[in-house]
């Protein structure tokens, strides 16, 4: 019975230990700005979730990447609270510049100042490129 009792606390232990990470990368080269919250509040278990952050004024060149975790502290507190009060640490990493650079090869279908009619042609068109390559298509406006 020891022996149950000791295997669950360490499996306790180590769940608790354990943080969840998440990354949303952009593919464009990240600069030194970056923005950091780490007390973002998400209420009943993340499913309200914490509210935007505003990165326009910051990162005038759009963000590179977003990284989300339940730090330690995070999920002592969302434990502590039962689930009712869950933060979470976000940060945003800034854009150096305003596009990440085409591949070589990869298609890119253009609808520069179209019309809606054009603009939703050239997205069924991409979408079935994408569909029938397996690959991604880069539409630009």
């Amino acid at each position: 019975m020891h022996r149950v009792l000791r295997l669950s606390i360490a499996s306790l232990l180590l769940a608790a230990a354990a943080c969840y990470h998440a990354t949303i990368d952009t593919g464009l080269t990240p600069s030194t700005v970056a923005i950091n919250k780490s007390w973002a509040s998400g209420w009943l278990w993340g499913l309200v979730p914490p509210s935007r952050i505003a990165t326009a004024s910051m990162c005038t060149n759009g963000v590179a990447k977003v990284e989300t975790k339940h730090s330690f502290l995070n999920m002592l507190v969302g434990g502590l609270t039962g689930g009712i009060y869950s933060p979470i640490a976000i940060k945003v990493t800034c854009a150096q510049t305003g596009r990440a650079s085409l591949s070589p090869g990869v298609p890119a279908i253009d609808v520069a100042n179209g019309s809606t009619e054009q603009i939703r042609a050239a997205l069924e068109r991409a979408v079935d490129l994408s569909l029938r390559t397996g690959a991604p298509v880069y539409v630009e406006y």
